[in-house]
């Protein structure tokens, strides 16, 4: 058994792994275009905060190699252009425009045209490497933060499929298993495109990591049946003041885990922070197609018709998470405060 790779540089060549065919079907699709790389996003073939920024970061770079120009100020606006194109594909998910922005502040003024193309590319592979790096810290905090908590409670897929490599909240239940920790880690189905059930309980299985199913109804009776310990979940944009928008139904373990007085853990990369907007009211929520809900596996299951309401995310309010984990350190209330200062300390050490 083995970790599974989400995204795949090959002799220049951009891979990723088929998310919408899984999980009776492992297929890896290669990305030539910049329309094959938007189309990738949008319909969630590539999924997940970091593996959005990572493949959206590739797609820019190698749609540059194609411009015929020697004008670097007409590089420069074919970039901004296609950089745009992308942001476009996935509003809520911040890793896609910090991508974006990171290769487009790549290029010194001084480089061809040729060097600038070279530098995009090293970018990309910069961001991808960074990202496995960054994920396998997010789990060494979150298997010291855990402890003995073996019994723990997560939904969507926040995990090696949605990163480069390891992912973010089901990181330590990767790393335990190669450590030799038992964890017994309950899934939730992940309405309304079972997120959960197809991606997360696939790659924890490929992993050799206990995992059980249930629907998302059953979460309240499970944390107190089951004896759930702590809860886990990863996140698509946080604000400064620890708002957390993540996959819909979110919102409702972190009031469960409050309840049930249970710790509600956000693991997320630093590149998920967004400190242009204090809270989660500033948030964009992408609405998706009404078929996700009345159709399921192409039957349709609702009256013709019927008026749907289908946003794809929630936004969790910092009050009701306990920690937020990042391959930086872990951070606690008081977040307007504590997530600035991580951030600027790491500024600081870049600079």
């Amino acid at each position: 058994m083995s970790i599974p790779l989400s995204i795949k540089w090959n002799n220049q060549k951009l891979e990723i792994l088929n998310q919408q065919k899984l999980p009776l079907e492992v297929e890896y699709l290669t990305l030539e275009t910049l329309e094959d790389v938007y189309d990738a996003i949008i319909t969630l073939k590539v999924r997940g905060a970091p593996a959005i920024g990572i493949t959206a970061a590739y797609g820019l770079a190698s749609a540059a190699q194609h411009y015929n120009t020697n004008s670097l100020d007409e590089f420069q606006q074919l970039l901004v252009k296609d950089a745009l194109y992308l942001a476009g594909s996935r509003p809520t998910a911040v890793n896609l425009a910090w991508a974006l922005e990171r290769l487009k502040g790549s290029k010194p003024l001084t480089l061809t045209v040729q060097e600038a193309k070279g530098r995009l590319l090293e970018e990309a592979i910069s961001i991808h490497k960074e990202d496995e790096a960054s994920c396998r810290k997010i789990g060494e905090f979150a298997l010291s933060l855990l402890g003995n908590h073996t019994k723990v409670m997560t939904i969507c897929n926040a995990g090696t499929i949605a990163t480069a490599k390891y992912g973010t909240a089901l990181a330590p239940f990767h790393l335990g298993k190669e450590q030799g920790k038992k964890f017994q880690v309950f899934a939730c189905e992940t309405r309304p495109v079972f997120q959960g059930s197809r991606l997360t309980v696939w790659e924890l299985q490929q992993s050799g990591v206990d995992v059980t199913l249930i629907t998302d109804g059953m979460a309240a009776h499970t944390i107190s049946a089951k004896g759930i310990e702590a809860i886990i979940v990863g996140a698509d944009r946080i604000a400064t003041n620890g708002d957390t928008a993540n996959k819909i139904g979110t919102l409702n373990l972190a009031l469960l885990a409050a309840a049930y007085q249970i710790p509600f853990y956000v693991a997320a990369p630093i590149s998920t922070f967004d400190l242009t907007i204090e809270s989660g009211k500033a948030i964009p929520i992408e609405e998706r197609p009404a078929e996700e809900i009345t159709h399921v596996a192409g039957k349709q299951v609702a009256p013709p018709n019927t008026r749907v309401y289908n946003p794809a995310f929630d936004v969790t309010p910092g009050r009701l998470i306990t920690a937020i984990i990042t391959e930086k350190g872990i951070i606690h209330p008081e977040y307007n405060k504590n997530i600035v200062t991580l951030l600027r300390t790491q500024k600081g050490e870049e600079s």
